[in-house]
């Protein structure tokens, strides 16, 4: 008897070995999505995941983009942090400086054997995410734009075309008079007001927004902030005296205004192209989509937005066999029909021109007015001033720019006394940056 358990156990024991040698890989992705796009990563990882057996990937919402950073910056230095992570692009710069912490996507793919061509993708994402020495650092994700949102039944109430939105500032300030005259109690509204109103207002006015090609330049750590500007602080003011008038309502930092358009309290909003999905399932009333508004009397303006959203890094210090599948998850993300499909779903970017060009082909943009805005913003040519930001501390910066240009909202300051507070403190963190920094 002890001899027959004995080959019993022998052979459940052999049958079990081919299993536990097929036991997937597991690949952590840390990310900051929520609502209908923690749908959508959610549904992108389970689509991976069928498409084959060897690797398994595991998404996991870990707060705001701030709070993901300093979490994965706890992980990585207790030797737990997951192989990928979701950075905004404003961490850019502190990515690229945190030497170690990171692998440079390029040199995962390449070793892992997966086909991978940067110039694929939009030279504008693309080139954000690039080394000065051609290597692409970290994976183009959700990458978007700031566009322009406007109620068409509140328009139409208020005897404004509901066709047409507002093309210049003049005609943004002039259709916020009506929308308040007509009854409206928020006319318009903002959000990642830093974004939308200094960074984004820059670049699509082709003006500086900081020195050295806004920090993208060769010695980009030695950048300075250049939003005190005669056509910054003219641009503050008017939002200020907008504000004053009860014509522009601020509803808070960060996403926290879309809310209210979403629920149709705000008439107007400008915002990322991300909150496009958000919209499309949410809101009860007519909407448009269009180009941000811009000063006529600006040359060169309009010239091209600056991108936002976030990339994803690799994390160093992890297998050869886990980041085959981080290559293999990428690879996947990259396809075609992937790109296209995600674009169309949630308003981010087709990062590659060929997504665009099959979004294109299958008739979406002609059948959803203005969801080609975010593209068609971005694929413009680039001038120095308006590549792109990348600044060190910058979560920071913009923290002080919340903080400076709320005093403005409130009256408690003018636009200058603002911008120039903003220019003096962000450039202090810049300096604090350089001096850690400079010579890595």
């Amino acid at each position: 008897m002890k001899n027959r358990f004995s080959v019993a156990a022998l052979a459940v024991c052999a049958l079990a070995l081919p299993l536990a040698s097929q036991a997937q890989t597991e690949i952590q992705w840390w990310h900051s999505m929520t609502a209908v796009n923690n749908e959508w990563v959610s549904d992108l990882a389970k689509q991976f995941n069928e498409s084959q057996k060897e690797f398994k990937v595991v998404p996991t919402y870990k707060g705001t983009y701030d709070e993901n950073m300093t979490a994965a910056v706890a992980a990585f230095r207790s030797g737990n942090a997951p192989h990928i992570l979701q950075v905004f692009e404003v961490g850019t710069a502190t990515m690229m400086a945190s030497k170690g912490a990171t692998v440079p996507v390029g040199k995962i793919m390449t070793e892992a054997g997966v086909a991978f061509d940067p110039k694929g993708y939009i030279p504008a994402v693309a080139g954000y995410y690039t080394a000065p020495n051609g290597q692409m650092l970290s994976f183009p994700f959700n990458s978007s734009t700031t566009i322009f949102y406007y109620n068409k039944d509140a328009f139409k109430k208020a005897g404004l075309n509901a066709d047409k939105a507002p093309a210049t500032w003049p005609e943004v300030f002039e259709a916020a008079k009506k929308l308040k005259a007509s009854g409206h109690s928020c006319p318009m509204t903002l959000a990642w007001q830093g974004w939308t109103q200094l960074e984004s207002f820059s670049t699509w006015h082709n003006v500086e927004f900081a020195t050295h090609q806004n920090g993208l330049g060769k010695d980009g750590y030695a950048a300075r902030l250049k939003i005190n500007s005669p056509l910054h602080v003219r641009h503050i003011d008017n939002l200020a005296k907008a504000a004053a008038a009860g014509e522009f309502v601020y509803k808070g930092r960060g996403a926290l205004p879309q809310a209210s358009f979403t629920a149709g309290e705000c008439a107007m909003i400008q915002t990322s192209s991300g909150y496009y999905g958000d919209v499309a399932k949410n809101a009860k009333f007519a909407y448009g989509l269009a180009p941000l508004p811009y000063y006529p009397d600006v040359k060169g303006a309009p010239q091209n937005t600056v991108i936002g959203g976030a990339s994803l890094w690799v994390m160093a210090g992890k297998k050869p066999a886990e980041y085959k599948g981080v290559a293999k998850f990428f690879e996947f993300l990259s396809q075609t029909k992937v790109q296209s499909a995600s674009h169309q779903r949630t308003g981010y970017l087709p990062v590659t021109m060929a997504a665009y060009d099959l979004t294109e082909k299958s008739g979406f943009y002609q059948k959803n007015p203005g969801t080609d805005t975010a593209v068609t913003q971005m694929i413009r040519k680039v001038t120095d001033n308006s590549r792109g930001i990348r600044l060190g501390n910058y979560v920071q910066i913009r923290t002080i720019e919340d903080e400076e240009l709320e005093s403005v909202w409130s009256g408690k300051q003018s636009a200058k006394t603002a911008l120039d507070a903003v220019v003096k403190r962000g450039d202090e963190l810049l300096v604090r940056f350089e001096r850690a920094n400079k010579g890595k």
